[in-house]
């Protein structure tokens, strides 16, 4: 978590702190000790006194957590963790808030969803995201209801959007994933290769960064046999073009695939 240069969720630290002292039985060399300090910090900056007190107060290592925490052990060895703490958005979440639009879903409707959200219900994406991002359009039974989405929308932080589905490779509707059933709402995942290719197309610096999560979880063999075949159309944007050269060759140190 420290050392993957990647957003790190409040709480999966803190259950890592947790583990970390638990399985040492407090035994711990110097970075180890200088680490579990700066995680500390960091939750200390991200969660506030308060929260962060009470979390230790709860822990059952509280003392020794208390004793690294106030220990002299020089400037921060992790100084990047401050900056890299979130509250990511939980699948739990996203699928509560499915749930609960599917009570307003009166007929037959289905959501495709690409963006962030794909990555984080395929296990492939750890990171806050305030946008459900659905490909071309939301069901007009759905989008009609604007008071409805604006209270889900305050309650979970999540909304309801939308993109063009022409940042995608072709082809991309028949390799669909049937994610699950909510009553009358239907919901489908983009295919993880095909997500990660249209992120490939960004300039964005966090599409990037999911770029940088997804690409040891994705077969590069497979990545690439399906960008030869499905990315023709894209190419013909020279700029997208540009940020796809781009972006492979910050993930992978070589030109793009023929």
């Amino acid at each position: 978590m420290a050392l993957g240069g990647l957003p790190i969720d409040a709480d999966s630290l803190a259950r890592a702190i947790q583990r970390e002292v638990s399985e040492s039985a407090g035994e711990f060399d110097f970075r180890t000790r200088l680490l579990i300090r700066d995680s500390l910090d960091a939750l200390n900056v991200h969660w506030g006194n308060e929260k962060t007190a009470a979390w230790l107060a709860r822990s059952s290592h509280n003392a020794i957590l208390r004793s690294i925490h106030n220990s002299d052990l020089g400037e921060a060895g992790f100084p990047s963790l401050i900056h890299r703490i979130m509250d990511t958005t939980k699948p739990e979440t996203v699928l509560q808030f499915l749930r609960e639009l599917a009570l307003h879903c009166p007929q037959p409707a289905r959501l495709e969803i690409g963006g962030a959200i794909a990555g984080i219900l395929a296990g492939m994406l750890s990171r806050h995201t305030e946008d459900i991002d659905i490909i071309d359009e939301v069901p007009v039974i759905l989008r009609s209801q604007h008071e409805m989405l604006n209270e889900l929308a305050n309650r979970f932080g999540l909304r309801l959007t939308h993109f063009q589905s022409h940042y995608l490779p072709t082809g991309w509707q028949n390799r669909l994933r049937r994610f699950d059933r909510f009553g009358n709402l239907e919901v489908m995942l983009l295919d993880p290769h095909d997500l990660f290719i249209g992120k490939l197309f960004s300039q964005r610096i966090k599409d990037r960064d999911d770029l940088r999560a997804m690409s040891s979880q994705i077969d590069k063999s497979s990545l690439e046999s399906r960008f030869r075949e499905s990315t023709a159309v894209l190419f013909g944007d020279s700029r997208l073009a540009k940020f796809a050269a781009e972006n492979w060759y910050i993930l992978y140190g070589q030109s793009l695939p023929a």
